[in-house]
């Protein structure tokens, strides 16, 4: 299975998020941690906001962090949420031009692949993605100071 750079991103927002033991953070902060584009992060950032994962405060003194405990955040959830599952291949598609599709198999097990992909990622929450004994190394690595 193969996820999105959006659903990479959304998870490394998270996770500096839940790192940073919830102080708040900024977007430039997490993009500069993880040399990525400000610009991506931001719409990653809203519809975290959206779906309630994190919360946005505004003004000068402003940032977001998590709005939930990193163990009641499903990663199997999230990335349901965030992926289009129905383009794994062309017959998941609504506008699907494959002629073989009536009498394929492709499609069924492609669906049993991708659903046992699911489950698995059931099995964790951002906690989980933490491990028990990495916090203080993900800090250093994120650059973020530990509190």
């Amino acid at each position: 299975m193969h996820i999105t750079r959006y659903t990479d991103y959304s998870l490394r927002v998270l996770i500096y998020l839940a790192v940073n033991n919830n102080q708040l953070a900024t977007i430039n902060e997490i993009a500069k941690s993880y040399d990525i584009s400000k610009n991506h992060l931001m719409k990653i950032v809203q519809q975290l906001n959206v779906k309630e994962h994190l919360l946005a405060v505004r003004g000068k003194n402003g940032g977001i962090k998590l709005n939930r405990q990193p163990s009641d955040i499903n990663i199997g959830s999230l990335v349901r949420e965030i992926e289009d599952k129905n383009k794994l291949v062309e017959c998941f598609a609504e506008n699907n031009q494959c002629v073989i599709t009536p009498d394929c198999q492709l499609k069924r097990i492609f669906a049993e692949a991708q659903e046992n992909f699911f489950k698995t990622l059931d099995k964790y929450t951002l906690a989980d993605l933490l491990g028990e004994d990495k916090h203080n190394a993900l800090a250093g690595l994120l650059a973020i100071e530990v509190l």
